[in-house]
């Protein structure tokens, strides 16, 4: 990767998920907690930030994680990632690499990312696997800052996510907004405040991965239908709900499972979030989003 900003290696060190290597440099600064959650768990906590609690123009943030074999590793934010203003037609970018092991887990759940208005944004995050390792990616995005009236005021914002499982790609996707001449993002999104994106993949998180599916299912039928015996729908044609979700499978087997969420509010993909991750405790130390 290049002009790299940061790394870590984690690796088991008497038998305990252990940072063996670890490096920032501005405009990133990484966190490694002693110990988060329960000592009993194996699990590291790195916590990623940017000074001033934002990116820049033109700031570039390139940083990547090696996740050895057996390993838990929880990548995480303080806040929600702040974009602010271009100069000019300079973007930022935040680029992330992650290799894991075999039998490791890595757990990608940060805050948001917030664009201020005019901000132009780009991630690309590229995930390289073996056949028993375990991923949960979070990837979402809101609105701006409601109290200033900047709602998807942004030019242009672009997310990337690469998953490959040795050399074959797995999971491809890219979310693009951006101002156009015929509409603006804010008219295309229909009043709805977040977009965001839950992956799950590899044969420790088939439990969760089966209560997501089972709790979106459950939740959309909530929201459209009323609990009578001829299913009568609930909400009109001008309704919107406050949360919506689908679900998928992807991958052999249907190894993978992809979340995608609009909301009105923030605080309800939070809830959303804490709900059907918390099942992971055990594993991390603490709940996920609490």
């Amino acid at each position: 990767m290049e002009t790299q900003t940061g790394f870590v290696v984690i690796e088991k060190v008497r038998g305990k998920s252990t940072v063996t290597q670890c490096f920032s440099k501005y405009p990133l600064k990484l966190i490694v907690p002693n110990k988060v959650g329960s000592m009993n768990t194996d699990a590291v906590w790195i916590y990623s930030l940017t000074y001033g609690g934002g990116i820049v123009s033109g700031d570039c943030v390139s940083c990547s994680l090696t996740i050895g074999d057996g390993c838990t590793t929880v990548f995480t934010t303080q806040s929600s990632t702040k974009v602010y203003k271009s100069v000019g037609l300079k973007c930022s970018e935040q680029n992330l690499e992650a290799k894991i092991g075999s039998n490791a887990l890595l757990v990608l759940i940060p805050d948001p990312v917030t664009c201020f208005s005019t901000a132009r944004y780009s991630q690309k995050q590229v995930f390289r696997m073996v056949s028993d390792s375990s991923l949960i990616i979070v990837d979402w995005i809101t609105s701006g800052r409601h109290e200033s009236g900047e709602i998807w005021d942004f030019k242009h914002y672009k997310s990337t996510n690469h998953i490959f499982l040795g050399e074959q790609p797995l999971f491809l996707d890219s979310v693009l907004l951006e101002d156009g001449s015929i509409s603006s993002i804010a008219e295309r999104m229909h009043n709805y405040q977040v977009i965001a994106m839950v992956i799950l993949v590899g044969d420790k998180l088939k439990q969760v991965q089966s209560q997501i599916q089972e709790g979106v299912k459950r939740m959309m039928h909530e929201q459209f239908y009323t609990p009578s015996a001829l299913g009568k729908r609930k909400t009109s044609g001008n309704t919107k709900p406050n949360i919506i979700a689908s679900c998928s499978t992807f991958g052999p087997k249907g190894i993978g499972v992809v979340v995608r969420i609009s909301a009105i509010t923030t605080e309800s993909v939070y809830k959303f979030l804490r709900l059907h991750l918390a099942s992971m405790e055990p594993l991390l130390g603490v709940s996920p989003y609490h």
